[in-house]
Parts: structure tokens; C-alpha cells; sequence
């Protein structure tokens, strides 16, 4: 799927000769605002994957719409303009830009920071996917320590995220409570302790806590997650 940007530019020259380089060269979807003010509602009505984004600006300075792009998305944003005060480009990384280019710039070089941009993004979500545990319909995300169970997110506690990624990650594995302190609590204690967590994990992502289907147990062993 090629990647979407924005460009936001009230030059029309500056804006016909990057939509020619952006999209018949690399193959990149491109649409176009002209004014501050109709690049916040392009940005709202759609789905980018990067902003270039002139700072001087009719109706909302660049800066501005910088400020209310990052408040409510991630999207990587390039700062374009015809300063080369280092104030600016402060100002514009402290509002949000991820990079600063300055008028004239060499294509190329704009070109090569949008690859390096994309390049990172998907580094960052490759190395995400490899940290999450997937098992029915239940997904663990290590990164940012989630649970989702269908569409459901669910908040666990450190114990219970701990005992669910032991479960999923040894799925048919029977542990019996002795083992389940060592290797949770880190110590001995009293068994109910993991009983209690038990049936707190299961209450947060069983449909029904009193008939499991996700974390059963073996009468007299212990505890194994549902392969």
C-alpha cells in the first residue's frame, strides 16, 4: 500500500513540483492544502503517513498546525520553510516537527529524510510485533505491557500480566502453585496467594470466571492455559 502524505504549502509552484516528485517518482499518494486552516481539516478528514508542512502560512501558521496535528496524532511531520534562523527550527521541533528542512532544498535530500522516516517507523513496528504473545483471541503486547482480549482492552495488574504471559508463553503447561510463587513471587508464601490472583485474571478476561476456557485447572496439580 503506498504511503500518504500531506503536503501543506501556499506556494502553488513549491506545492505542483514536490507532487511531481513525490508521486510519478516514488510512487507516494499526495494531496495538497493550500492555508493552515484547510490543512487541519484535510488532516481530520483523512489518513496520512507524513506531513510536509510549510511554516509561513495564511489563517494558522505552521506552527500552529504542527501543535494540532501532534495533539492528536503521531504522524512524522517535516517542517518546510524559507527561514534558516535556528529560532525557528527550535520552535518548530519543541511544537512537534520530527525534522527541518529549509528553502531551497535539494529534493533529494527531502526524499532521503521521508525513506529514513518511513525506514524507522517500520523498524520501530517490526521490533513491536515481535514483542507480543498472541494465543485465541487474547493478544500481549510486551511493549507497552497490554492486554486485549478480543476488542476488549484489559488491565491487569503486574502480577496478573506476569502470570498470563507465563501462561501463553508455555500454552498446556500444567504449574502447580509452589511452582507459580517461585517463579512470580520469587519466593515462598501462602499458596492462596495464587489462588486469588487466579481467579482475579480470570474474572478480568474470562467471559464466564466460574467455566474458564482460557486458564483451566488440573484438580490437584495446578494451572495451565487452554492450547
Amino acid at each position: 500500500m503506498p504511503k500518504k502524505i500531506l503536503i501543506v504549502d501556499d506556494e502553488p509552484n513549491v506545492v505542483k513540483g514536490l507532487r511531481f516528485s513525490l508521486e510519478k517518482q516514488e510512487g507516494y499518494i499526495v494531496d495538497a492544502a493550500f492555508d493552515g486552516q484547510s490543512a487541519v481539516e484535510t488532516f481530520e478528514n483523512d489518513e496520512y503517513d507524513l506531513v510536509l508542512l510549510d511554516l509561513m502560512l495564511p489563517k494558522l501558521s505552521g506552527l500552529e498546525v504542527c501543535e494540532i496535528i501532534r495533539n492528536r496524532s503521531n504522524v512524522p511531520i517535516i517542517m518546510l520553510t524559507a527561514k534558516g534562523d535556528d529560532m525557528d527550527k527550535i520552535m518548530g521541533l519543541e511544537y512537534g516537527a520530527d525534522d527541518y528542512l529549509t528553502k531551497p532544498f535539494n529534493m533529494l535530500e527531502l526524499k532521503a529524510r521521508i525513506k529514513n522516516i518511513f525506514r524507522r517507523i517500520e523498524n520501530i513496528e517490526s521490533e513491536r510485533s515481535k514483542k507480543k504473545i498472541e494465543a485465541k483471541n487474547i493478544v500481549i503486547d510486551l511493549f507497552d505491557r497490554s492486554v486485549k482480549v478480543g476488542d476488549r482492552d484489559v488491565n491487569l495488574t503486574q502480577k496478573e500480566f506476569e502470570l498470563l504471559q507465563l501462561f501463553m508463553t508455555n500454552p498446556g503447561h500444567i504449574y502447580d502453585r509452589e511452582t507459580l510463587l517461585d517463579l512470580i513471587w520469587k519466593q515462598k508464601g501462602d499458596l492462596r496467594t495464587v489462588d486469588v490472583h487466579i481467579r482475579r485474571l480470570r474474572e478480568k478476561i474470562e467471559k464466564d470466571p466460574a467455566m474458564p476456557t482460557y486458564i483451566m485447572t488440573k484438580w490437584g496439580v495446578g494451572y495451565y492455559f487452554s492450547e
